[in-house]
């Protein structure tokens, strides 16, 4: 079929250092993008912003590059990394200050200050004392209209030309907005920060029509809003309960569906997994659960630019297969702590069996194993959690190009690991849920039915031995700064 004869949909994926624009098919295969370099800025340690003016002109000029090579599409998507902020203008539309990124540290404080003084577990990652920083500093007194919105309120303003202020469900969730209810705003905790109710968006169904982009040439339809995670939930065909994937990008995020029936608790679980809205239709939420690794591929980078070990991240491939194991050397990657199932912020990363006969090649492998490692801590912590099982593990991320790493996560994780087409899922997740929302697809479990993964790694070693030493090895990472180990968000 000639691409002007396909039906498609255009897909806005905005990740933490990259923005996307995307024509995505009835198939779920990419037939045309256009990505544009938007690294965040860090004007001091801790700190990490973006220019949300930047991000929007960026995001229109790309959809309309794809949008002049290929056919008009049915439908929009937008994928978007979650809980980052942005404050602007009602009247205006321009940005009051910085976006701030979603790993901005600088409302640590606050958020220990709201759990000693309210109660409330807010952690620094969330939204809510990031909009409460912007209205205290930068925001100017007065009678000002100003709009709150995460990247896909501010991208759903801009191409409606102002005229749709809105969230979904799986951003809201995550914005420490919402309490006990992700449907609805919580005036419990918008209060204690200061934050008016005024300034937040209307929550809509991830899938559903909700606009149209009129600044886009045939003011095609939105229809889905989703966060990352979700999005690469979907994407992979993740939508029964059971099924998993886990992201390997800087970090590495595993999404677990669990269904429709809601958690007990909004709040982190016994293993150290978080609920999640996996996405919503028709007024109905379907959940999932969450677990993290705050660093993955940035054990990668490490070699390359700090150690020098290796020339790029894919050469990490090569190096570590020019070595049958890592000849006992094991590696904890906690260069900016540990998330699930511990969350010690203070622990950090450790290499340890170090000898005279290390070579280069060890490290490497020994960094790609311990990645590994943590991923079977979060796949065992999904399941103690939640009580499912996860027969199979879907991968997509940077690191899932990696053929040596993702036979060591089928290794120790003795489970099938099953790679996605393509790098980035949420791409396809967003193109689905649009899709569906406009006919193209009858219902979520034809997102199961589309998933075809590029290739499959199955268990060739029992590494089960090798988890003891692991978690001897963890425990050696762990406490390394006291102070960090002892927040609890």
């Amino acid at each position: 079929m000639e691409l002007d004869e396909m039906r498609v949909v255009l897909v806005i994926d905005v990740g933490t250092t990259t923005m996307r624009a995307a024509l995505v098919d009835d198939r779920l295969n990419v037939v045309d993008l256009e990505a544009v370099a938007m690294p965040p800025s860090t004007p001091f340690p801790g700190l990490v912003e973006f220019d949300a003016a930047a991000m929007a002109e960026a995001a229109v000029g790309a959809a309309r590059t794809v949008l002049g090579r290929g056919p008009a599409p049915i439908a929009v998507g937008i994928a978007n990394q979650r809980a980052s902020t942005i404050l602007w203008d009602r009247a205006t539309g321009e940005p009051i200050g910085p976006g701030i990124g979603w790993q901005d540290l600088r409302t640590v404080f606050d958020c220990i200050t709201a759990k000693a003084e309210h109660g409330v577990a807010i952690a620094p990652n969330q939204s809510i004392t990031k909009l409460a920083w912007l209205l205290a500093n930068v925001a100017e007194s007065g009678d000002r209209d100003l709009c709150f919105g995460t990247v896909d309120s501010w991208l759903t303003w801009t191409l409606t030309g102002g005229s749709v202020h809105v969230t979904d469900h799986t951003n809201a969730a995550v914005t420490g907005l919402c309490g006990t209810q992700p449907g609805s705003w919580s005036a419990e905790h918008a209060g204690i920060f200061d934050i008016p109710l005024g300034v937040l968006p209307r929550i809509v169904d991830s899938c559903g029509v909700i606009g149209e982009a009129t600044v886009l040439p045939g003011c095609p339809p939105i229809a889905a809003l989703v966060g990352d995670q979700q999005a690469s939930l979907i994407g992979q065909g993740c939508v029964r309960p059971g099924q998993a994937k886990i992201t390997f990008g800087s970090g590495g995020m595993l999404d677990l569906c669990t269904g429709p029936a809601a958690p007990a608790s909004q709040r982190r679980a016994a293993a150290g997994t978080y609920p999640i809205v996996a996405w919503s239709r028709d007024g109905a939420l379907t959940w999932g659960t969450e677990a993290i690794m705050l660093s993955a591929g940035t054990n990668v980078q490490w070699l390359v630019e700090d150690l020098g070990l290796i020339d790029s991240p894919s050469a990490s491939h090569e190096a570590a297969a020019s070595v049958a194991s890592a000849d006992g050397v094991i590696y904890v990657p906690a260069l900016l702590g540990l998330g699930t199932p511990r969350w010690d912020f203070g622990a950090r990363g450790t290499l340890l069996g170090i000898t005279r006969g290390t070579t280069a090649a060890h490290i490497v492998r020994a960094v790609l194993d311990g990645v590994a490692h943590r991923a079977v801590d979060l796949v065992e912590a999904a399941e103690n959690d939640t009580a499912l099982t996860i027969d199979t593990l879907r991968v997509d991320g940077g690191m899932s190009t990696n053929p040596t790493f993702v036979q060591a996560l089928a290794d120790l994780t003795q489970r099938s690991v099953e790679v996605a087409p393509v790098a980035d899922g949420t791409t396809l997740g967003a193109a689905f849920l649009a899709g569906l929302a406009v006919g193209a697809w009858h219902d979520v479990d034809d997102a199961a039915a589309l998933w075809r993964p590029k290739f499959v790694a199955e268990p060739v070693l029992d590494r089960s031995a090798d988890r003891a030493q692991w978690v001897d090895a963890v425990e050696r990472a762990a406490g390394w700064i006291p102070e960090l180990s002892a927040l609890d968000f």
